[in-house]
């Protein structure tokens, strides 16, 4: 889990698809210019039987064909987003857009094109010598193994990009992931949050937002520095608004927040527009019970989609740390966090299907089902909680089934009773 604000963000950064394709671009822009470099390191003889002539009608071939091949793999992203937004959920397309596999295919190809480009301007302006045009056409059949390679595996990619089944896949390995971060990290190395201390001054955000990243190392130093203990009372997720407290400030030798503190308290929360899959375990479920409402939707009516939907939550909530992982005291004691609510990742999963699936006797069973299965997970950590969502749904699908016959059958199906 990365905790550090600033690492946070050069991960971030690192994923948006121009800083893959600009470093792939300048890199092009070197091997082009390298072999002026290499050039005069050639033996004579060994230059002689390559020409202009023969790395030329490449470069130009490259050059054509990479412009091409780019905006059509482009555009190709940019459906499959599309495609996404309206089958799946609008919230699923930054991960499709976060894709390393298209992401190196657009570097690559952008990058060869650059490459071949440059390549040519040089040989054209005369600065490559003999030794640097053989240099220049060896390069340029690594580059064409590069090419092809990739475009294998571009093919290959574009048969599920933007697919359901791979779309739900997508989203469930982000919710895994930040679900095993939260068990293995529950309070992100902070003190649980207790009653708030009788003085303790309140901080609000400066606009309206959600909380999308706390970087609770700075909280600690700057607890350090003044003396103060910071009580959260929200996690990432939490939607923020000036005038509603998000963290309290208790100054243990008295007087008011200082405004430079107050800053940079609010300068280590970060607020954005929308809601990220870091530190907040429950936006990923939440994503997978958008995609089940959809399918069940009049317009979609695609039950099959949610059952695999339910699957995927079933993995996602099963997750369990990591063997080697180990609870010590918290690392930020001056920084005291409130829990995430068990209740709260099993409402975001299921009730949305419970709800909007309510009339439908096959998703009311298999939701009986995926309950049960986490209610015997080893351990017993979900079973109450799994139990009192199986009741509660049971009773909205009684409720909304008018044949008696499959009232019947999803009674005998269930694990509780209504």
């Amino acid at each position: 889990m990365l905790r550090s604000k600033r690492l946070w963000q050069v991960v971030r950064l690192s994923r948006r698809l121009w800083v893959r394709a600009t470093l792939y671009c300048l890199a092009g822009v070197a091997t082009a210019l390298v072999a002026i470099l290499l050039g005069p390191f050639i033996p004579e003889d060994m230059t002689r039987a390559f020409g202009a002539d023969a790395v030329d009608p490449i470069l130009s071939i490259i050059a054509s064909s990479m412009l091409a091949v780019t905006t059509f793999s482009l555009s190709t992203l940019v459906a499959a987003s599309a495609a996404a937004a309206s089958g799946a959920t609008p919230r699923a397309t930054s991960l499709l857009l976060k894709d390393t596999t298209a992401q190196r295919a657009l570097s690559t190809f952008l990058g060869t094109f650059l490459f071949s480009l440059v390549g040519l301007i040089a040989l054209h302006a005369g600065l490559y010598g003999g030794g640097g045009r053989l240099v220049l056409f060896v390069v340029t059949l690594g580059v064409i193994a590069v090419i092809v390679l990739t475009l294998l595996r571009w093919i290959d990619h574009l048969s599920t990009l933007g697919r359901i089944s791979e779309t739900i896949d997508r989203v469930k390995t982000v919710a895994m992931t930040g679900m095993r971060d939260h068990l293995e990290d529950p309070l992100l190395s902070a003190a649980p949050l207790g009653p708030l201390p009788s003085g303790a001054v309140p901080v609000s955000p400066e606009r309206v937002g959600y909380l999308q990243h706390i970087d609770v190392p700075q909280l600690q130093a700057l607890g350090d520095a003044g003396d103060l203990d910071l009580y959260l009372t929200v996690r990432a997720g939490a939607l923020c608004a000036p005038g509603t407290p998000m963290l309290f400030v208790r100054m243990r030798t008295g007087g008011g927040l200082d405004a430079r503190v107050r800053q940079a308290i609010l300068d280590a929360l970060t607020i954005g527009p929308r809601r990220t899959f870091e530190q907040d375990p429950r936006f990923g479920l939440i994503v997978l019970a958008e995609i089940a409402s959809r399918s069940l939707s009049s317009a979609i009516n695609d039950p099959g989609t949610t059952i695999d939907v339910m699957t995927a939550m079933i993995e996602v909530l099963a997750v369990e740390p990591r063997d080697d992982h180990r609870r010590d005291a918290p690392a930020f004691p001056r920084v005291h966090v409130p829990p995430v609510s068990l209740r709260d990742l099993f409402e975001d999963a299921f009730l949305p299907i419970a709800r909007d699936g309510a009339g439908n006797l096959d998703i009311g069973i298999r939701l009986q089902k995926s309950l049960r299965a986490l209610a015997g997970l080893p351990g017993g950590r979900l079973h109450t909680i799994a139990r009192e969502i199986a009741v509660a749904s049971l009773t909205r699908g009684l409720a909304s089934l008018t044949f008696e016959a499959d009232r019947e059958r999803l009674t005998r199906e269930a694990f509780v009773e209504a």
